[in-house]
């Protein structure tokens, strides 16, 4: 008797279970007659039927986890992403403004220039919370642009002894930390794991020859541009050239799960060329003797002969600077920082001045914030690693389309500023083909907040490189609008009415918890399904949704009754606006009846 084939369908407890008992019927009916539920032989059966379950489940499991569109676990997400060509960036930076004030001797009736002091690159301040903060560049208080106001005056002629004098400096969070790594013989697409936490970005990879390697996007890339000090009559204007430059020694940086490393090429000093340039006379060579032509034309930005990925470090010790965070919030308000740490201060001619005057003006520096320094204090959600991993895999490092400017927007490198929210809309009173895009910060507890003026000047910056060229784009404030929800429902009759009003705020809020988008509709509908679904509401008969602007929060001019929808289920919002619940347990208010 041929035996029936495996059905390979049944894959949960019972069917498997069903799909034994009725095999052992048909095929041992004569060894095996015991199916009551308490035999031995039924916990053999149940105990292969629950192996199976556990296998189907798992093997559902990985195919899940294997495609980016059914993934749940967020470093699955982010491997597939990878593939996608999405760039995970290392913890969020913030950035912003500050002005610093010093005091300097007066010299007929002027600040002396003498004592006009250059705060250096890299200077450290730090906020009442703990957070440092870098200088971004040399900040000179002989620019004639700085504030002066006089700061002493003589008790007895009146003339002012000494002037205050105000000047304002980048600053970005985060300070400087050095690993030192021995590295031994060569050895292919060397991997080196960094112990520091939370770094943002890689400063520096020097080896001890004084060899410099440089960071590149992927390790084909053979080629990055440094910035120039000019030294022509230009230098007003344009301080820096941009030169490209060949990358011998190159790495790629991977941030993942919270951890830092550096991977290099596979090339070694023998197989790299003497003459890394490559010589567009090569080009021409290669067709001697043919009679066709072919479209074999130079590329000036291929500048090395190697494929080998890169020089791989070897028998050397590499010391690797990076840029750490120093708390997990990195953000700043108004007036919070006002702590110099370490300063690194020069003047023209040291040797000249006098000891005790030069550190009396370096003891006088000060900070202060007049803007709050701001990034994307958060990491991104599960959802928005997915829909950023597939709008990275469109874009193909470039912009067309609106999805395209959102996801290269995104993938700015922290060490320029974060943003948290983006749209894009074409200006239709524009007589050309201009975007608007509308940009929001966080703030240190989370709340959005308008990006000041210098996460917006990097952005811009960011864009260019990517942008169409016939797009022309204007980046410009979001506007948020925070909503108060009050709501009345039904209770069970042995209902504690204390306990059932603490999880149906818990319900709402973790509803709503995550960040709107600009243009994003609120549904009222959502409020009444979520209260509905816990446990011990009979109905929800009323739910309110009001704009909330008392002190403290936006004053943004927004009145629902013009935005709201005909059946009452949904508040639309403006391309430039986003709706936010600020204070879960102050704007959520309900009624248990």
């Amino acid at each position: 008797m041929s035996k029936r084939p495996i059905s390979y369908t049944s894959r949960d407890f019972e069917s498997i279970k069903s799909s034994l008992v009725d095999y052992a019927k048909r095929y041992y009916s004569e060894s095996y007659k015991d199916f009551n539920e308490a035999s031995f032989g039924s916990l053999m059966l149940d105990s292969a039927a629950y192996i199976g379950d556990i296998l189907s489940f798992y093997l559902d499991y990985q195919t899940n986890e294997s495609f980016i569109d059914s993934a749940i676990e967020k470093s699955n997400i982010e491997r597939v992403g990878k593939q996608m060509g999405y760039k995970t960036n290392g913890s969020s930076s913030s950035t912003g403004v500050i002005a610093f004030f010093a005091v300097i001797p007066a010299a007929n009736g002027i600040p002396n220039a003498d004592f006009l002091p250059t705060l250096m690159k890299n200077s450290l301040v730090a906020s009442k919370s703990g957070a440092n903060y870098l200088l971004v560049e040399n900040l000179d208080f002989a620019d004639q642009n700085n504030e002066v106001v006089v700061a002493k005056v003589d008790d007895t002629t009146g003339q002012p002894t000494h002037f205050a004098v105000k000047a304002y400096g980048k600053v970005i969070s985060g300070e400087l930390r050095a690993e030192t790594f021995t590295v031994g013989s060569f050895q292919r697409f060397r991997k080196l794991e960094l112990e520091t936490a939370n770094i943002s970005e890689i400063v520096k990879v020097v080896d001890s020859d004084g060899r410099e390697y440089v960071e590149v996007p992927y390790l084909s890339q053979d080629t990055v541009y440094m910035q120039v000090s000019n030294q022509s009559e230009t230098r007003d204007t344009t301080p820096y050239l941009l030169k490209a430059r060949p990358a011998p020694r190159r790495f790629i940086v991977d941030y993942s799960a919270g951890e830092t490393s550096l991977q290099f090429g596979f090339g070694t000093e023998e197989n790299t060329t003497t003459n890394i340039i490559a010589d567009p006379s090569e080009v021409v060579l290669n067709m001697h003797g043919r009679d066709f032509i072919t479209d074999d034309s130079f590329d000036p930005s291929k500048m090395l002969e190697t494929d080998k990925f890169g020089i791989a470090p070897s028998n050397t010790t590499l010391t690797i600077t990076s840029r750490s965070n120093t708390i997990d919030n990195v953000n700043a308000a108004v007036g919070a920082i006002r702590l110099p740490i370490s300063i690194d201060v020069t003047f023209k001619d040291d040797s000249s001045l006098n000891p005790s005057q030069r550190q009396s003006v370096i003891s006088s520096i000060e900070c202060y914030n007049e803007e709050p320094i701001l990034g994307d204090v958060a990491d991104p959600t599960i959802e928005e690693m997915r829909l950023r991993a597939y709008d990275s895999f469109a874009t193909q490092n470039r912009a067309v389309t609106k999805q395209d400017y959102a996801a290269i927007s995104y993938r700015m490198p922290p060490k320029f500023g974060a943003i948290k929210r983006i749209n894009i809309a074409q200006d239709r009173d524009a007589f050309k083909r201009n975007l608007n895009l509308f940009v929001l910060s966080e703030d240190k507890d989370g709340n959005f907040i308008q990006a000041n003026q210098t996460i917006k000047n990097n952005l811009k910056t960011w864009l260019i490189n990517y942008k169409m060229l016939n797009d022309t784009i204007d980046i410009l404030n979001g506007q948020i609008v925070n909503l108060q929800i009050d709501y009345e429902v039904e209770s069970d009759f042995d209902v504690n009415k204390h306990d059932l009003l603490a999880r149906c705020n818990e319900a709402v809020e973790n509803k709503f918890s995550s960040k709107m988008n600009l243009g994003e509709r609120f549904y009222v509908s959502d409020v009444y399904l979520t209260l509905n679904s816990v446990p011990g509401v009979i109905d929800t008969t009323a739910v309110s949704v009001l704009p909330k602007r008392s002190a403290g929060y936006s004053q943004y001019p927004f009145t629902i009754q013009e935005h709201i929808s005909n059946d009452g289920r949904s508040i639309s919002a403006p391309e430039d606006v986003a709706f936010e619940i600020k204070n879960f347990e102050a704007d959520i208010s309900g009624v248990i009846n």
